[in-house]
């Protein structure tokens, strides 16, 4: 593996989102922009829309995209189990122990990983990584959001909580339209495809945003773990779960690659509404985001072999 391989690598694949998300950054401390109101608006509009799009685009076979399903499934699970475990042996406190699970369950796969295996693999890999993304999104908003919840409200309420996120009606919305064959009407479909176009950008900008307030939490314990278990276990496991479901070609490049990615920026977002370890939330997410060009770079030459 030459350097001339990872540098043109890291080039072609990584430093155009490191760049876009560089001018939310600028942006940001130039204009002071509002990140939790231009988050809140990705929460409750943008990635809604993105989903439900890919969803209804997505030409993957019902069998393809089950084994992805399985494949994201089990590794966010088993990355949570393993936080947990970790974090309890680490003795942290239940508002670090959140946030680590949180950080560590859920990877960056909107707005980092979509363009970075669109531009590595192309637009097959793409379809597999699309499904990982619906999937762990919707964990995200499900799974993450009762566990970042429970913390402030019984088990009832944050059930009753998972009802009110738009998400959970953009699955079920598009499921309706692939079952029935839905037309959807030209005005509706051109507005969801102009969403849709600009939800990767806007997330990508939304993260160098959020960037500009990271201060580095004090718990080096549990940022450390959090990073490690992310940008280290996760590829490693992401492969070997890989062969378990039997994932190859471009099913395997798509899905291992999402399964990699950085902490997603959208755990702030949770942090924010939630009143979790924001700063320590931020922090793993920064961290995550900065040194992910040396794993991911060494991992997309290894997965293009």
């Amino acid at each position: 593996m030459s350097l001339f391989i990872l540098a043109n690598t890291f080039a072609n694949n990584i430093l155009p989102i490191l760049l876009l998300g560089g001018a939310g950054f600028t942006l940001g401390k130039l204009l002071h922009v509002d990140a939790r109101s231009l988050g809140r608006v990705v929460f409750y509009v943008f990635s809604p829309v993105l989903i439900f799009d890919l969803l209804v685009k997505n030409q993957l076979e019902w069998n393809e995209a089950a084994s992805v399903i399985g494949f994201t499934v089990t590794i966010v699970l088993l990355m949570g189990a393993l936080a947990f475990l970790f974090g309890n042996f680490l003795k942290l406190e239940r508002p670090a122990l959140t946030a680590v699970v949180i950080t560590t369950m859920f990877a960056n796969t909107g707005n980092y990983g979509l363009p970075l295996v669109a531009f590595a693999f192309g637009e097959k890999a793409l379809s597999y990584a699309g499904v990982y993304f619906i999937t762990t999104t919707f964990m995200f908003y499900t799974v993450g959001v009762l566990i970042a919840s429970l913390g402030h409200m019984n088990l009832k309420e944050s059930l009753i909580g998972l009802l009110k996120l738009p998400t959970l009606y953009a699955v079920l919305l598009a499921a309706l339209v692939i079952e029935f064959g839905i037309a959807i009407p030209a005005p509706v479909s051109r507005a969801v495809d102009l969403a849709a176009g600009g939800t990767i950008p806007l997330m990508l900008v939304l993260l160098g945003v959020q960037m500009t307030d990271v201060v580095l939490s004090g718990n080096r314990r549990a940022l450390s773990l959090s990073v490690g278990l992310r940008l280290f276990a996760a590829p490693l496991i992401g492969l070997g779960l890989a062969v378990l479901f039997g994932l190859r070609g471009f099913a395997r490049q798509g899905a291992v690659t999402q399964a990699s990615m950085p902490s997603m920026v959208s755990a702030t977002v949770l942090a924010a509404e939630y009143q979790l370890d924001a700063k320590l939330i931020a922090a793993a997410v920064f961290v995550c985001t900065l040194l992910s060009p040396l794993t991911l770079t060494l991992l997309l030459v290894f997965l293009g072999n």
